[in-house]
Formats: structure tokens, sequence, C-alpha cells
């Protein structure tokens, strides 16, 4: 489960990491693993805010386990966050945890770094140790059973542990209201499309449950004692960096892949021109591109 291909990687927004969450059998996780670690990368600042705040929740935690690590962006800020901590990266796709492994080794903390391969939240079952941190960015929404995964979560963790869930946000915004090309608005109505795709896509997970979407909620209702609630912008204004372009082209051509039938041929063109690297006119050469987004973490702790 390759955490934020929802997030730290492919699709930041519900639905992507993609944060990292999806069938590993159609995808080649290999070769996406540069794409999602420089998109990673990208939101680094955002991560690094986050971290900040819950090295201020968190004391001094021994252990450290990333639940959905992906290609091991956060994994490793979190071994730079907390320099007496061991760090264990678990995720879906043994691809990106080489590239975790790797990216361990050149940050010289592969000496407190580890990685476990399998899927959540029954991998979590190889764990030596209870988590006295246990980070889950934008994976749970990929597991059928929400509640009964965050209990799996909740029983990995110390007395005292803390629970870190990214769940929910705002949904990320590229480009102004009106783009001088097709009709205005363009954005808005693919987040209704986003909508609709990501509630199929729970569906159609297996053993899938409907939960109301309260995340303080569900912590509680497994245990937990809901601690805070924070959001953190990740904010890149116009002119962005070329990554930033990438990640914006990525998200976009992802969109365009799941374009349903019957879908107005307008703003279907507009995508189009959109995508065109010859364009003008296009997300890789317009000025005005930026990227705004906003992840929410809500944490809880285990009773001592």
């Amino acid at each position: 489960m390759a955490h934020d291909h929802d997030h730290e990687g492919h699709d930041h927004g519900q639905g992507h990491h993609s944060g990292h969450h999806h069938d590993h059998t159609d995808l080649d996780w290999a070769e996406m693993g540069p794409l999602l670690e420089s998109q990673a990368e990208l939101f680094a600042p955002l991560y690094e805010r986050a971290l900040g705040w819950l090295a201020q929740e968190v004391t001094e935690p021994g252990l450290i386990v990333d639940a959905g690590s992906g290609p091991g962006v956060v994994s490793c800020l979190f071994a730079e966050t907390f320099p007496g901590a061991r760090v264990v990266a678990v995720d879906g796709s043994e691809p990106l945890l080489e590239r975790a492994r790797a990216r361990a080794e050149r940050q010289g903390v592969a000496d407190r770094f580890s990685t476990i391969a399998g899927e959540l939240p029954g991998v979590l079952d190889e764990l030596d140790y209870p988590a006295d941190l246990l980070w889950a960015s934008r994976s749970l929404h990929h597991l059928g059973d929400q509640r009964a995964a965050l209990a799996a979560f909740a029983a990995r963790l110390a007395p005292g542990g803390t629970l870190a869930l990214v769940e929910g946000g705002l949904p990320r915004r590229f480009l102004p209201r009106d783009i001088g090309i097709g009709r205005p608005g363009l954005q808005a109505r693919f987040d209704a499309l986003e909508a609709e795709w990501f509630t199929r896509m729970r569906h159609e997970l297996p053993g899938h449950v409907a939960e109301t979407e309260n995340w303080p909620g569900l912590l509680a209702a497994v245990g937990l004692k809901p601690a805070r609630t924070h959001s953190f912008l990740l904010d890149l204004p116009a002119p962005v960096p070329d990554r930033a372009r990438a990640y914006v082209a990525a998200s976009l051509t992802h969109m365009r892949e799941r374009i349903p039938d019957g879908f107005d041929p307008e703003d279907l063109a507009t995508l189009d021109r959109l995508l065109d690297p010859d364009d003008a006119a296009s997300v890789h050469r317009r000025p005005d591109l930026f990227v705004l987004e906003a992840h929410t973490v809500h944490t809880a702790v285990r009773a001592v």
C-alpha cells in the first residue's frame, strides 16, 4: 500500500497517493517509483510542518511506524525529526521499499531505518515491538473495513502511543477559475468526478463497510482518545518549479484516464489542451499554474 501515491506520491488527493494503495497487480511500482518519490518531495514542506507539530505532541518516541510508506520520503523525514527513534516503513510494494532504503542510506539514517513488505493492516503483526507513533497517511481509505483497520492500528500502539491519521483536507487547486480556454470552473467540475470515482473505489474494495467519515469519532470507537486535529497547507504560487508542473500533469493525466463516457466534450477538449506540451495554454507552459492543497492530520492516544 503505497502511502502517498495518494500522498506521498502520485495521487495526493483522495483517490491518488496516491498515495501508494492501489491494486498492486496492475501497476508497475518500480517504473512509477521515481515519479512518486519526486512528487512526495514536492510535498516535503507540508510534511515537515506536520511532523514539527507532531514533535510537540509526542515525547521522544522509540519506534515510529509509517503505515503505507511508499518510497519513504516521509519515513526519512521522521528519522530526521526524531533523531532518537527507530523508523519502520511498511508498504505493499517491495520496489518502493527499495527506494526507501536507498533514501535512508543517502540521508545517513539507515542504522535506524528498516522496512516490512506486506498489505495493511495484517502486516503490522510482523512488528517486533509496539509503536510509540504510527503514521497512516491516506492509506486507511484504501482498506475496505476502515474501523477494523483502525482497531488493528490501535492494537499495534504501545501504551501512551499516538496514532496520526491523515485523511480529509481540501481538494487540490492548480488553475484559476477562468483559464482563458473552455468554460470557467473546470477544476470544480473535476471535483465532482473525483468524488464519484472515490465512492466507486471504496465500494469495490474487498470487505467494504460504509462509515461516516468522522475520523475523531472512529478513533474513539476503536478505544483511542482523540487528541488534536490540524490541517497543513502546501502553497506553491505561480510560477511553479518543473517538479510541480510534472505533478500537475501527472494528476490531470490520471484524471484523463478515468473520464467516464458522456463527459462534456468541451471540458474534455480543454483537458486535452492542458495536457498537450506543445500548446501554450498547457500546464507544461502556462505562467499562472500553482499548487494549493491541504491535508488534515488527526491524532489519538492509546491509554496507558
